[in-house]
Order: structure tokens, then C-alpha cells, then sequence
């Protein structure tokens, strides 16, 4: 199984009339390319391409003999450019869409000669992606599944990303605000409650809850660099696929929400599927049930294995 950092150079230009010498890096798990069919998988917004094997952020998910299993399919996983996985950064993020990582994509599956997909499944912050190819390139993939995110960012989610720039901004410690801030919208009150309790620390003289907390700060900050956390902020707050071109996908979608998702409100996503259910016959609708939150797509595996198993 391959599993090695890949590259390809492209040069590009942004939306805002920009131009980037872009290094797109990959990683490929499972099949070699072209001997099975293709998964492509979009990364969250603190993910990578690291999808699979014993470091794999989605491995419950991704690898032999799992749902998405690599002794079938070859799996595909783009670092978002910038991100810091492979090093590359970005000073002026905000010159990037999600569009414009949408196209960047796609002028990476052209440069591997990739015509057709079998699948893209992205959750978060990668659905919103796919929903951009997909918007782009219609007839890409035979399947769609976005998972906790539409095909917009609507004004709460949009109020929160701004409330981290906020942050982000700021001089003391602001990844590590920017992520404790984050974590209060990844979960949901009742996960917090239910977990500690109120429970207090009398070494640390702290509640657990906030012990918790900055240590979620802490880590993310050895392991993410604040220009590629303002990066994927920036693109979390800008997700707009063209909504009049929904509807000329090709791919059986199937869109799945979590009941207590306070970034993409399974109302919303709802919205979004019975809007398309007028006009498509191919949109189906999965609804995760948690008390987690958005970070349920990270969490509820024996759901979403039982959802994606029947789709695949």
C-alpha cells in the first residue's frame, strides 16, 4: 500500500486574478491507480492526506477490509494547498476560495490522467470542496458523499469562522483560543455536561472541562502552523457552490447530517436534499444520531460505516 508524500507542480491562478506556482502533494492508499476503482477523499480542515494505515485520521474508516476497503479501491487524499502537512504555506490565504481548491483538484486528477472517479467523500470542510468539483465538473464521479457540511456557508457558521479570524488575529496565544473557541462549536453542551460533570481538578485547581479544553488549544497548536490555520478558517467561512448548478450533478448523492451539528444544522442539509429531491431522483438523505456534535463524523464510526457500506 502506498503511502508516501506524492507531488505536483502546478501554476495557477486564483479567482482573484493571483498567480501561484502551487505544490498539490497526495498520498495514494490501496490499489495502484487505474486497477480499481477510484475514492477520492477531501480532507477537514485540520485532516491531511494521511487518511489510512496507523496514523490514518479516518483508519476506522479507510483501509483493509474496512468499509471503504483498500484491497478493493484505490483512495486518493490532495492536501488542501496550504495546510502545512507538506510544509507549503501560504502568506496571502485569502487570495484562495474554496473554489479555487476545487480547481486545484481537479488540475491535480487531470495531471494523473484521472477522467472518472468512482467516489468523492468528503466531511466538513472537504464536502464543501466536493461540492465545488462537482459544481465544476459534473459528470467527475459516479458517487457524492458529503458529510456534515452543504454546499454553503450559511450565516452562523460564517459568524463563528469570523469570531476565529478574530481571534487568529489576536497576539496572546490566538491558535490556541481560535481552536478552544472552535471545540464549543465542533461538540455540543450536552457532550461537554454529560462528559465532566462539573468535576474539578484540586491539583490543577481547574475544571476538568477546561483543563480539556486547553489542552485541545495546546496540541493543535505543536502540530498546526497559524498561517495554515488562517488558511482553512478563511476557506471554512467561504464555501459557495453555485446553487442554480446543483442540480446538474451527475453523481448519486447521498448527504449525510448529524442531528446535533451546530456548524452545518442537519436542518439545513435537509433543506439542501429535499430542494434537489424536486428536481433529482438520485439524492438520498442520512441522518447521524449523536450527542457529539459536528465531530461525530470523526466519532460515530459504527454509524457512518453502516451508512457509507450501504451506499458503496
Amino acid at each position: 500500500m502506498k503511502t508516501e508524500l506524492n507531488y505536483i507542480n502546478l501554476s495557477y491562478q486564483t479567482n482573484s486574478n493571483k498567480e501561484y506556482n502551487i505544490s498539490l502533494s497526495y498520498q495514494l492508499f490501496g490499489k495502484a491507480l487505474f486497477t480499481a476503482p477510484i475514492i477520492l477523499i477531501n480532507h477537514a480542515l485540520t485532516g491531511n492526506s494521511d487518511v489510512s494505515g496507523e496514523k490514518g485520521w479516518w483508519k476506522k474508516l479507510i483501509g483493509e477490509n474496512q468499509v471503504i476497503d483498500t484491497n478493493q479501491y484505490t483512495v486518493l487524499c490532495f492536501n488542501i494547498p496550504g495546510n502545512g502537512y507538506d510544509h507549503f504555506l501560504i502568506d496571502e490565504y485569502e487570495d484562495f476560495t474554496p473554489s479555487d481548491i476545487a480547481n486545484i483538484f481537479l488540475k491535480g486528477l487531470e495531471t494523473l490522467n484521472i477522467k472518472n472517479l468512482y467516489a468523492i467523500i468528503g466531511g466538513s470542510l472537504g464536502g464543501g470542496i466536493g461540492w465545488e468539483m462537482l459544481v465544476q465538473q459534473p459528470q467527475l464521479a459516479e458517487i457524492f458523499i458529503p458529510i456534515a457540511c452543504d454546499y454553503r456557508t450559511h450565516d452562523w457558521l460564517h459568524a463563528q469562522c469570523l469570531v476565529q479570524k478574530f481571534l487568529l488575529n489576536g497576539n496572546d496565544k490566538p491558535l490556541q483560543k481560535a481552536r478552544i473557541h472552535a471545540m464549543l462549536c465542533y461538540r455540543t453542551p450536552e457532550s461537554l455536561n454529560d462528559r465532566f460533570q462539573n468535576r474539578y481538578n484540586k491539583e490543577k485547581q481547574t475544571l476538568e472541562s477546561e483543563d480539556w479544553l486547553v489542552y485541545h488549544g495546546n496540541s493543535l497548536n505543536d502540530r498546526f502552523s497559524l498561517k495554515a490555520y488562517k488558511l482553512m478558517n478563511h476557506l471554512l467561512m467561504n464555501i459557495n457552490a453555485e446553487e442554480d448548478k446543483l442540480e446538474k450533478i451527475e453523481a448519486r448523492m447521498h448527504m449525510i447530517s448529524v442531528d446535533t451539528d451546530l456548524f452545518f444544522p442537519a436542518s439545513e442539509i435537509r433543506t439542501c436534499f429535499e430542494k434537489l429531491k424536486e428536481k433529482k431522483e438520485n439524492v438520498f438523505y442520512h441522518e447521524i444520531k449523536s450527542v457529539q456534535g459536528h465531530d461525530a463524523f470523526l466519532m460515530e464510526y459504527e454509524q457512518l460505516n453502516n451508512i457509507i457500506k450501504n451506499i458503496l
